[in-house]
């Protein structure tokens, strides 16, 4: 089965591709020799410290001169609301990169983009993922109730399109001591509560999202149970009717598809690629001049390589 489409793409503009990420120009170059016709670049927002890494970003994306089926994106992470008012107020003492870390109360998830920030940037679809579990005990049923509650969220925000790799992070959570808790699913999928699964797929039929299949959640190295189980799930989500999404999650350089993991799905499904989420190519111009956006976004040019140099 050959995929022709990818919504989740990163740039050397999203904050850990710094050093190793891709031009949007060379991405572009390899996604189409790969057969990728419908795509688009999708770099990080954690919280609004990270705006000019996505104002690069569109800059850059204008410049490479992507076709009508090459779309810009974003990937807005699950927050604490407490914590994203505390990085706008600027109380941090380290540079927010990643947000605020564990300090801090729990508090209503949120996300640090605006209707009006996507207007401005030229943001034609959004994907919602959950990263961190932050502010809470590290017990295992602390965490998994604060992912299914960010989950949530992301399934009935309505600029989200796209929920990213639900359930499916790193291994582990770190916390300010340096230990770590082993992400309570990663060895049995089934001690996520079932109800918390309807309550999302019912959620995301409901809202219309879709849900990402990831080569990463699905990779062999995270051990043969949740892999299986993992598949399981995908594949019933899938059977409800929730339309599927096709990410690679591409971090490093170069841009190479992985898709073997998302044709399995897809086989179970007895699917297509033309069955996954796909958007419709662009019929409108892709944005104002930079000058104008950057205006916009009370930015300079000089701030979009505060956070790292060009390259």
């Amino acid at each position: 089965m050959k995929i022709t489409t990818d919504w989740h793409v990163h740039s050397r503009h999203s904050c850990e591709c710094h050093q190793m990420g891709s031009p949007i120009a060379d991405i572009l170059a390899a996604a189409a020799a790969q057969g990728v016709a419908d795509m688009g670049i999708s770099d990080h927002l954690h919280s609004r410290y990270n705006l000019p890494d996505l104002a690069a970003s569109r800059l850059e994306f204008l410049s490479a001169n992507p076709s009508p089926r090459v779309h810009f994106g974003v990937e807005v992470t699950c927050m604490r609301r407490w914590e994203l008012d505390q990085i706008d107020a600027g109380n941090y003492a380290e540079p927010p990169i990643y947000g605020r870390g564990q300090d801090g109360p729990v508090s209503e998830p949120a996300i640090a983009l605006t209707e009006a920030d996507a207007a401005i940037l030229g943001i034609e679809y959004v994907i919602g993922g959950v990263h961190w579990a932050r502010g809470i005990e590290p017990t295992p049923r602390a965490i998994i109730d604060f992912f299914h509650r960010q989950l949530m969220y992301l399934a009935q925000h309505p600029l989200v399109r796209i929920i990213a790799h639900p359930w499916w992070w790193h291994n582990h959570f770190y916390y300010p001591d340096g230990s770590f808790v082993p992400g309570p699913w990663m060895d049995d999928f089934s001690v996520i509560p079932e109800d918390y699964h309807d309550e999302f797929a019912a959620t995301c039929l409901d809202n219309g999202k879709a849900v990402e299949v990831s080569p990463w959640a699905l990779s062999p190295s995270h051990g043969e149970t949740f892999r299986n189980q993992y598949l399981d799930y995908l594949v019933e989500l899938g059977s409800r009717g929730i339309t599927l999404s096709a990410g690679t999650d591409h971090h490093g350089n170069p841009y190479n598809t992985n898709f073997s993991a998302i044709e399995m799905v897809l086989d179970r499904l007895r699917l297509s690629d033309r069955d996954l989420f796909r958007l419709r190519p662009r019929d409108h111009a892709l944005g104002v001049p930079a000058e104008r956006l950057l205006a916009a976004l009370d930015l300079r040019s000089d701030d979009l390589w505060t956070h790292h140099p060009a390259n």
